[in-house]
């Protein structure tokens, strides 16, 4: 447990180091230290999922309170790590989606319809990424913004798998021993 925690921590820190003050989002070694990131947090969520079904489905879970604070920080965490993984991939990330054209990007923002005269200036940032998974979290499915690539799609496959699991096992748990 802690040893996730401190890799993610060194992380952080390489981070901080290798993305450049200039040209942000122009850096491969940040890119990949991101999506390193995002992998090690996505798969200890996962983990951390896969341990409290264990308890629950073996009958050794009786606090409520404790069991919907679980649900509510995978289900966060689902959200934050899949935005991450959508704005890194969409495209080729942030600095590289901007010169792709709408066929070449990983996911269709409703703006990408819109006339060049519309969308002036208009491109999407990470709250943009984090709303896409937001909704894919809630809903299980795409609302406004659609994956258009395969790995875009396993990707939303998989968080919503993590979601419908988390509300569905650990949060409907919960709400039964709370009454």
């Amino acid at each position: 447990r802690y040893g996730l925690t401190f890799i993610s921590l060194l992380l952080l820190l390489a981070l901080t180091f290798t993305t450049p003050h200039k040209e942000v989002f122009s850096s491969l070694g940040r890119r990949i230290n991101v999506l390193f990131l995002a992998a090690v947090i996505g798969l200890t969520n996962v983990y951390s999922l896969t341990r409290v079904a264990n308890a629950l489905l073996q009958g050794g879970v009786s606090n409520g309170r404790e069991l919907i604070l679980t649900a509510i920080n995978i289900y966060l965490t689902n959200i934050i790590v899949f935005g991450l993984l959508y704005w890194e991939m969409d495209g080729g990330g942030p600095g590289l989606r901007r010169r792709l054209s709408v066929e070449e990007r990983d996911f269709l923002f409703p703006q990408d319809s819109f006339s060049e005269e519309h969308q002036v200036g208009w491109r999407p940032t990470f709250i943009d990424y984090v709303y896409v998974s937001s909704t894919n979290a809630t809903a299980f499915s795409p609302t406004d913004t659609l994956p258009l690539s395969r790995r875009a799609k396993i990707l939303m496959l998989a968080q919503s798998f993590v979601s419908l699991i988390t509300i569905a096992l650990i949060a409907g748990r919960a709400v039964n021993i709370l009454k």
